[in-house]
């Protein structure tokens, strides 16, 4: 391979790597512009990397092997859904602290999906291996630009579907009164309560499509990559989209770029393991990269970075 297929094939794959972290990111940031800190976004990947591999595993076995895929991207959301109801109930009608919240529903989902893939499958520690999983699609036309091509215009769905929710993130977020009114309970709620809008409802919207967008983070992973699920499949790329909001200043675009970045670095650990000199390295270290570099950004990012004013803040109106 030359430099430049080498350079073509780095961008492709920190494209698939990115891919999860967007659309957890994506979500995170309809939860916190609504004011509901999400430590739970770990969880929620687990809970759809979970879900999407079960379903996916039973759409084969009934002999529906090319809808595979989608069926495990609807049941991925779903599940996400339910978990981050858990969440919303905890944080906007009880008013429990959002950060425990949160971390409670990590160990839920770690616990629980481990537990429910033991049952399932006959005591063994992983689901089966999928055979119906995603395929890079090539756009036509553009996937023969050179270098261009093999780089961007030839990836999972997912990742196409990704870059479209970015977009429409941002519409949604930005151009709409249903945004507007989103970012407005995130920002005063008291201020929102007084004009008339529903902060709990609001907030629970908020939640639910953080959920469902973690869950398609966490089933990408499953249906492209690792295709199955076990404990390790996600192995803290929650707290990597986290940590893309926060660099990203909770924008979509922000978090885009942010996200593209951390997905470099896990691109980078992958490509040193095919160079002479790598031997060299541990690989522990080598796995460690992206995890340094995000506590590496945090350091220097979260004291520049503005969040939501009312975050982590409950809302009751009798103190308004």
């Amino acid at each position: 391979m030359n430099v430049l297929q080498i350079m073509g094939e780095l961008v492709n794959t920190t494209l698939v790597f990115s891919t999860a972290l967007i659309f957890a990111a994506m979500g995170g940031i309809f939860s916190e512009r609504s004011g509901v800190v999400n430590i739970g976004l770990e969880g929620l990947m687990i809970s759809g990397a979970f879900a999407s591999a079960v379903a996916a595993h039973a759409a084969e076995q009934a002999g529906m092997s090319g809808s595979a895929p989608w069926i495990g991207l609807v049941a991925a959301v779903i599940f996400g859904v339910l978990f981050s109801l858990i969440h919303a109930v905890a944080t906007v009608t009880f008013k429990a602290d959002q950060v425990v919240s949160g971390v409670v529903i990590n160990f839920l989902a770690a616990g629980l999906t481990v537990y429910l893939v033991k049952l399932l499958f006959d005591g063994a520690g992983q689901t089966e291996t999928l055979n119906a999983v995603f395929s890079k699609v090539s756009i036509p036309v553009l996937s023969s630009i050179p270098f261009l091509g093999e780089a961007l215009f030839k990836a999972y769905p997912t990742t196409y579907l990704a870059l479209i929710l970015v977009v429409v993130t941002y519409y949604v977020l930005f151009h709409t009164p249903f945004g507007l009114r989103l970012r407005s309970v995130g920002e005063h709620p008291g201020a929102a309560d007084t004009m008339g809008i529903r902060v709990a409802r609001y907030r629970y919207i908020g939640v639910l499509i953080s959920g469902a967008m973690a869950g398609l983070g966490g089933a990408t992973i499953t249906l492209t990559t690792t295709s199955n699920f076990s404990h390790n499949t996600i192995s803290g790329q929650g707290f990597i989209a986290l940590a893309a909001m926060i660099f990203g200043k909770w924008h979509p675009f922000g978090a885009l770029g942010a996200a593209v970045f951390f997905g470099l670095a896990q691109a980078i650990r992958n490509f040193v393991q095919l160079f002479d000199f790598s031997k060299n390295i541990p690989m522990e270290f080598l796995y460690m990269l992206p995890y340094i570099l995000t506590i590496l950004v945090l350091a220097g990012a979260v004291g520049r970075a503005v969040a939501p004013s009312a975050l982590g803040e409950p809302y009751d109106p009798s103190k308004r």
